[in-house]
């Protein structure tokens, strides 16, 4: 293992092999703020900043806020280790959701991507500061909507033909621009998490 990056808040090694992949996981545990992503020999090891986590859980909350609002059922599975050995791919997101295959797994707490959906969406922070790209990652997995927060602007990607192309729209809230919410963030974020939130609610709920 050579490791060709390391900073504060990261490391980067090639020459992963899938078993060494699996047990570095095992070795990392479950309780660790350390996010991973595998792309086919290449392995990321991100220890999220508090300007990371502070974005990630205020969008986290407004796709739920959104969804309660909207009457949607939907389903969170946070960072959880989504990874496929054949595809030679794995990866934590910051967060993910099931809307569209949410009842297929529904209660479900063993899920297995070789046999089950992968998630409708997933969200993604900073993708610019993560030394590995996510999204062929993303494509081998299967995730048919990707998120990314950057520099106060959210885009959307939506998965065609193996790779993401930049979309107006969401697969997910097809009927709300979604591209607004940095700006509803902003301009409630001197209020408070719960002021942010029932902006977002209302925002939803006119639209």
């Amino acid at each position: 293992m050579i490791a060709v990056k390391n900073r504060a808040d990261r490391v980067v090694l090639y020459n992963i092999s899938w078993q060494q992949f699996e047990n570095i996981l095992q070795d990392l545990g479950e309780s660790r703020a350390a996010r991973i992503a595998y792309d086919a020999g290449t392995l990321e090891i991100i220890t999220p900043l508090p300007e990371h986590e502070h974005y990630k859980e205020v969008i986290s909350d407004l796709v739920k806020d959104i969804a309660d609002t909207l009457d949607l059922d939907y389903e969170s599975y946070g960072s959880t280790t989504w990874k496929r050995e054949s595809r030679m791919a794995g990866l934590e997101p910051d967060n993910c959701f099931y809307f569209q295959n949410e009842a297929a797994i529904r209660g479900r707490l063993d899920l297995d991507l070789n046999q089950d959906p992968p998630p409708d969406l997933a969200l993604e922070i900073d993708v610019t500061s993560k030394s590995l790209n996510r999204f062929p990652i993303y494509a081998r997995l299967g995730v048919p909507e990707v998120w990314c927060y950057d520099s106060g602007e959210l885009k959307i990607y939506l998965l065609q033909n193996n790779e993401y192309i930049e979309s107006e729209t969401s697969l997910v809230f097809p009927s709300l621009p979604i591209r607004e919410l940095p700006r509803l963030m902003e301009e409630n974020r001197t209020e408070g998490r719960r002021v942010m939130r029932k902006a977002v609610r209302g925002w939803a709920k006119r639209l």
